[in-house]
């Protein structure tokens, strides 16, 4: 899915037009009036709306929503276990990086408990990494803590494996990293949208050597219980459920 070019949603305002040719410049493609949409053979392309940035393609749409990380806030105040956070045991202070940035839920999660700290995100595709920017500095909600999380979180686009070797030691407290299922779950629909544009980078030893290396406290790796990363991988802790399959493994810095 490579060809693309930006549009807007029909009867635009000026304001619109402005923001979708400055966006199609800066991801190097065109800027083409939605009338004319049907002229060309794209496999995908940007829609710039009122209040929201998409992209569309036939049969699917990708845009940002936090509702993983809402339900998810809704079941901990509700008294419910979520292991991410157990995995954290965060003071509140932390400076997290997460290295997967992909919808950004989880980041959101974790800088709803960091009240004097930030969640540095990190994302591989220029395409989830755009909607999710635009998304989350856009986002409008009543909703204190989300509003307040979204606020400590900055996301850059970089390939992970380049940036945690680039960094200094110890610059991080905590480094978290979720990197794409080997054994997706189809069920996830807030993940389905985001298959064709994310990176499928596998994590090796020399990867947590190196965000070890970079964190100050831990390094939180997430995976699936059918993949192979646990196997491969030896972690000091795993927390989650067999029922969902999804684990979290910690890694302590020593």
């Amino acid at each position: 899915m490579k060809n693309f070019v930006v549009t807007t949603s029909h009867k635009p305002d000026r304001e619109q037009v402005m923001k979708a040719k400055e966006l199609a410049e800066k991801l190097g493609t065109i800027y083409v009036s939605r009338r004319r949409l049907k002229e060309f053979k794209v496999d995908f392309y940007y829609v710039v709306e009122k209040n929201r940035i998409s992209i569309k393609w036939p049969g699917g749409e990708f845009f940002f929503h936090p509702s993983s990380a809402i339900l998810r806030m809704r079941n901990i105040r509700s008294g419910q276990k979520d292991y991410l956070i157990e995995s954290l045991q965060p003071e509140g202070n932390e400076i997290v990086l997460d290295t997967t940035f992909g919808l950004g839920s989880e980041a959101i999660l974790m800088a709803a408990f960091l009240p004097e700290g930030k969640v540095i995100g990190l994302e591989g595709s220029i395409h989830i990494y755009t909607i999710v920017k635009y998304g989350m500095e856009n986002f409008e909600t009543d909703i204190r803590w989300l509003k307040d999380a979204l606020k400590r979180i900055e996301l850059y686009h970089a390939n992970f494996k380049e940036y945690i070797r680039s960094q200094p030691d110890n610059s991080f407290d905590v480094v978290y990293c979720d990197p794409m299922f080997e054994n997706p779950v189809y069920e996830s629909s807030a993940m389905n949208p985001l298959r064709p544009f994310a990176v499928y980078d596998t994590v090796n030893e020399e990867d947590i050597e190196e965000m070890l290396r970079i964190a100050k406290k831990k390094v939180i790796l997430k995976s699936h219980v059918k993949d192979s990363l646990f196997k491969r991988i030896r972690v000091d802790e795993l927390k989650g459920s067999r029922k969902s399959g999804v684990l979290y493994g910690v890694i302590h810095k020593r």
